[in-house]
């Protein structure tokens, strides 16, 4: 069930039989010469839609754009701030809490989302009460991580070993494959890539990692293995929800 597809009083009428919500989030930024710029942001909206039929549960709109700074030297690249990210969860829970939603479980595909999403739930449950919301004891995110789900990792490794890197990943950009596949991308690669470097800003990034990948190989991907990363992050990230719908 899509929020965006739905009205006002269907909504009220799903709130009586649950108070959870999904919401993915992700980040518009370059993926290497072969990876689309809406990578995090197409992933975790394809997730969470599987997740959400898997779990009844109501699907909020896609963050498109996260936390991404440091790829911002390249062309394409768009982001947010980590201070104006957390106040844009901020008000996406606002919003929601005052209708009755009291778990959220937000679906990443950024890994430079976490620090700044940790922050923002921190930030919004003071902002919560200072507000006197109903039931602002009763509010609790949680972080589904798709590409850090244990299955997930564990076929990177079986598929790519030590070629899956850490952006730019064949694993990422199969899945995007998978989900898009009139959309494939083919550049050359250079058999030398980047790795290792600590991340500092846009401009360093852009020096140390001159194509945009941090020690993967994106070539490995194929749409028949972005089925299956989808497949299993689904099926990990339902478990994760229900369990957490389901806790106190």
């Amino acid at each position: 069930m899509l929020l965006h597809l739905s009205t006002w009083p269907e909504v009220e009428a799903y709130l009586e039989s649950s108070r959870g919500i999904i919401i993915p989030i992700g980040s518009t930024e370059q993926h290497g010469p072969t990876g689309l710029i809406g990578t995090d942001a197409i992933a975790a909206g394809a997730i969470a839609l599987g997740v959400g039929e898997a779990a009844n549960a109501l699907i909020g709109p896609t963050i498109n754009v996260g936390m991404a700074l440091h790829h911002t030297s390249f062309p394409g690249s768009i982001s947010l701030r980590p201070q104006t990210l957390i106040l844009v969860i901020r008000d996406y829970i606002t919003s929601l809490a005052k209708a009755g939603f009291e778990k959220y479980f937000f679906i990443n595909g950024h890994g430079g989302n976490i620090a700044t999403m940790k922050a923002a739930f921190a930030e919004t449950y003071a902002h919560l009460s200072d507000l006197n919301v109903p039931n602002a004891d009763r509010i609790q995110c949680q972080i589904g991580n798709w590409f850090m789900c244990g299955s997930v990792y564990k076929l990177a490794k079986e598929l790519y070993g030590n070629q899956e890197g850490s952006h730019a990943t064949p694993s990422e950009i199969a899945l995007t494959q998978y989900l898009y596949p009139e959309a494939i991308k083919q550049a050359p690669l250079s058999e030398e890539v980047a790795s290792g470097y600590k991340i500092y800003g846009a401009a360093d990034f852009r020096r140390r990692f001159p194509d945009g990948r941090m020690g993967s190989n994106p070539a490995l991907a194929t749409p028949e293995h972005g089925q299956q990363f989808h497949d299993l992050a689904v099926k990990e990230l339902t478990n994760n929800y229900l369990e957490f719908l389901n806790s106190d």
